[in-house]
């Protein structure tokens, strides 16, 4: 890493543990979808209710309802029926994840794209982060997709910085570096201070940890899995990894090989799932 990074990295890091940089929180209708999902005579209807308070946002889960990762054999019109089609636990995470897009916008137009960039990289990966976890593992689906949307969400508060402090707007690479040092971490304490279950607030920490063994295929495994295949063919450092060395490809029991069909047998549904977040 070079000073500069060096530099930076160590600043975006004191101004988050000195609480000079806020960590960003959730929108207002991403914690009231969660405050519904944990009441006890949550339904359908009532989650709707809330919901249905953000038009976009409930666009999007009818969208999802009718993809075809759930094969449904009706045409689904309104935020009832796809809630019933979804299952509350399901739709509510989803909702809670889908919420965040309005997180990733910026004032500045550099940065801005930036934050954009990020979100749809976090689209892809959670599209098919939901489908190898339906796939391979006995792991919840809707989780998997959720731990996906949420893995880079510790690039916020170094954007934010960024823009805050007119700092390396025009130096991409050494923004790059920092964002790969340190957001991962940043992530997990995000995650962690909106009390997401550790199983997915350790994912952002944890995903490019390569050399990982897991006992048994977690969401971790199954983040770092979708966003290789995503990275796949592309000029990403990461692309140039040998899936053969990697441990989270044995523990979902996928073959290695690029050559191999266990993954290329599923790209139609990869690109139906990531259909579903445009």
């Amino acid at each position: 890493m070079s000073n500069l990074a060096a530099t930076i990295e160590q600043e975006v890091t004191s101004a988050v543990k000195n609480d000079e940089l806020e960590l960003p929180t959730l929108p207002e209708v991403a914690l009231r979808i969660r405050d519904e999902a944990e009441r006890e005579s949550v339904s359908a209807q009532s989650l709707g209710e809330v919901i249905a308070e953000d038009p976009a946002l409930s666009a999007r889960i009818i969208k999802m309802a009718n993809s075809p990762m759930f094969r449904g054999t009706r045409v689904i019109e309104d935020l009832h029926m796809a809630l019933s089609r979804l299952g509350v636990e399901y739709a509510a995470n989803l909702a809670t994840g889908l919420a965040m897009s309005q997180m990733f916008q910026a004032t500045t137009e550099i940065i801005d794209n930036r934050m954009r960039a990020t979100w749809a990289q976090a689209t892809a990966t959670a599209a098919v982060s939901g489908v190898l976890a339906k796939s391979f593992t006995k792991l919840r689906a809707d989780q998997a997709t959720l731990a996906g949307l949420t893995h880079s969400i510790g690039v916020l508060p170094i954007l934010t910085w960024v823009e805050e402090n007119d700092t390396l707007i025009n130096d991409g690479m050494t923004l790059d570096r920092v964002i790969d040092s340190i957001h991962g971490s940043l992530g997990t304490m995000i995650l962690q201070s909106w009390d997401f279950p550790d199983e997915i607030a350790m994912v952002p920490a944890l995903h490019t940890d390569f050399s990982r063994n897991s006992e048994h295929a977690d969401y971790v495994d199954v983040v770092m899995v979708a966003n290789l295949q995503n990275l796949c063919g592309s000029e990403h450092p990461y692309a140039k990894l040998d899936w053969s060395e990697i441990p989270a490809f044995r523990t979902l029991h996928i073959d290695p090989d690029p050559q191999a069909t266990d993954l290329e047998d599923l790209a139609e549904e990869f690109q139906a799932a990531k259909d579903t977040f445009t």
